[in-house]
């Protein structure tokens, strides 16, 4: 099996390493990730200026290709030009930090994965609440047995793109008595518009960003499961078209006039 790996928080990452690492036990592992972090660039892509990628090395250790460009565009390069052949499979993390909630929409790891996906390659983007003292290597174990399960069970045949995450306390529970997983629809409540207004030292505004997104739900989502301790995972779809909506908007007979 061929794996593309790459995730936002840059070639450098300890997320990456760790799931690098323990991904190797499923097939060949190809890394082609970000030269710095790019936490919260969405599906942004390079178009407008070349886009630099060069090989990484940490002493003699070979990291792989660092990309100058977003999440989105390592997962272009990679399968244009860094694999030996189209990828298996696509995995984006360790991300240090969640996933959940509608950051899916902000977030540059998802992105990878839905570019993957974009492609019909099977792809999941994995993260990890964050902690200054996250156990990467746990959540990589974890987040790989999962996706070997996944595979197993042939999930991605018709579902292409997964989401998985992973509290803190999940990680700290002893391998005998292993977190539950949650399967756990995106929840959907949006940040409120809160910043805190400050000065710096010349006396100029500016804005921190403030508030946290609303955790009860009617149902469990991604959000509450996690606030449990859980690990949830999240089908996610590509095309965000309404298509219970076309019958009602046909019949508004909207017209160009002029």
């Amino acid at each position: 099996m061929l794996i593309l790996l790459t995730n936002d928080d840059g070639i450098y990452a300890p997320g990456l390493a760790a799931m690098e690492r323990a991904l190797k036990r499923l097939g060949d592992v190809v890394v082609v990730a970000p030269a710095t972090e790019q936490s919260g660039v969405g599906h942004s892509i390079t178009f407008l200026t070349p886009l630099m990628a060069k090989e990484a090395y940490d002493g003699e250790r070979r990291r792989g290709w660092a990309v100058e460009g977003s999440p989105a565009d390592c997962v272009k390069l990679a399968v244009a030009e860094f694999c030996p052949g189209i990828p298996d499979l696509v995995v984006s993390g360790i991300n240090g930090g969640l996933n959940v909630g509608i950051n899916v929409l902000y977030s540059g790891t998802v992105a990878a994965a839905t570019e993957g996906a974009l492609y019909d390659i099977p792809s999941i983007a994995v993260s990890l609440e964050y902690d200054e003292h996250a156990r990467f290597d746990r959540a990589a174990e974890m987040g790989v047995g999962v996706i070997q399960q996944l595979l197993d069970c042939d999930a991605f045949a018709d579902q292409k793109l997964y989401n998985l995450n992973m509290s803190t306390e999940s990680t700290l529970r002893p391998a005998d008595n292993p977190p539950e997983l949650h399967i756990v629809p995106m929840g959907v409540a949006r940040w409120p518009a809160e910043f805190e207004e400050r000065r710096d030292p010349k006396g100029r505004r500016y804005f921190w960003a403030a508030g946290t997104p609303p955790m009860e739900f009617p149902i469990e989502t991604d959000l509450n499961a996690i606030l449990e301790g859980h690990v949830t995972l999240t089908p996610l779809t590509v095309d965000r078209t309404q298509p219970s909506h076309f019958a009602e908007m046909k019949s508004w007979n909207i017209k160009i006039l002029g």
